[in-house]
């Protein structure tokens, strides 16, 4: 390989300015193409940049999955859990260092099947978590299966003709939970999704972002959409996803966003609300003792 070639390649180092936020050694990536998780992995660095959250003190913590791979590419703290239990990992996370800004960033099949208990409990309890899902309507690395979020009458590899099972409206059920912030949008919505996450980061208490994000391997194909890119147009053109209420900072009611294959999909921020986190609660209630500042008196922590 001549020199001139060499300084070249040296030089595309410093090409992409979101090089220094990634593991560069682990690339590239394994993810297929078209898959919309580039898109939301590159917007959630973008959006801690915005934030202003310095790398010491960001951690995401992913489950199984396609998603799940974030955490490895990430150069910053990160973990890479077992099936479902990405959110008990980031609460004991959470709890043992409460200032750290703790990201959960994992799939549908994760969050909502194995881990959907987990899940409730935690925006029940407002652990200041921001959990990002990754929604693509199937189970995309283990062979396409239908999953919690797969529309009715979606193909898939175990509902070949068709599911019959009605899916959860993921953002009505984070509200009736209790999370404090909640959000969907789509892979289109890149920018829209950076300053998203970025208002997320900074919300305290339990915030939810949902990202319907193509597929193309696992359900792009059995339900003959084809590409990332044709998946892409079919939000925008078939399911229309741009409703009056295209951004609504009112909130518009997460009942009304289950999607519904043929119908607009309705995107925007839901909710963004104010209540005690569980830390909150916590330390107003159990008291602990400042042997120095408080000369032996009991004092609730965080008073």
């Amino acid at each position: 390989m001549n020199e001139e070639l060499v300084e070249k390649l040296e030089g595309l180092e410093e090409i992409n300015p979101a090089d220094k936020w990634l593991r560069t050694d682990m690339l590239p990536h394994i993810w297929c193409p078209g898959c919309g998780l580039g898109v939301v992995l590159h917007a959630y660095i973008k959006a801690a940049e915005k934030a202003q959250i310095p790398r010491e003190k960001r951690v995401v913590v992913s489950g199984i999955g396609c998603s799940g791979r974030a955490a490895g590419y990430l150069n910053q703290d990160s973990y890479h859990t077992t099936h479902g239990r990405s959110i008990p990992f980031a609460t004991g996370i959470k709890l043992a260092r409460p200032d750290l800004n703790v990201t959960v960033f994992s799939g549908d099949g994760d969050l909502f099947a194995i881990g959907g208990n987990h899940f409730i409990h935690a925006a029940r309890r407002n652990i200041d978590l921001k959990v990002i899902c990754i929604n693509n309507f199937n189970y995309g690395m283990t062979g396409g299966q239908g999953g919690p979020t797969t529309p009715v009458g979606a193909k898939t590899s175990t509902t070949p003709y068709g599911c019959y099972e009605h899916p959860f409206n993921l953002p009505w059920l984070a509200a009736t939970c209790g999370a404090t912030y909640v959000a969907r949008w789509t892979t289109l919505d890149s920018r829209r999704l950076r300053d998203s996450i970025s208002e997320a980061l900074t919300k305290k208490g339990f915030a939810f972002i949902e990202v319907i994000s193509p597929c193309p391997t696992g359900f792009g194909r059995p339900n003959k959409i084809g590409s990332g890119l044709d998946e892409m147009k079919l939000y925008m053109q078939e399911w229309d996803m741009r409703p009056a209420n295209w951004i609504t900072q009112e909130g518009a009611n997460p009942r009304d966003a289950e999607v519904i294959l043929g119908k607009p999909i309705v995107v925007g921020k839901f909710v963004d609300i104010d209540r005690p986190t569980f830390l909150d609660l916590y330390w107003k209630i159990i008291p602990y003792k400042e042997e120095e500042e408080n000369h032996g008196e009991e004092k609730p922590r965080g008073v």
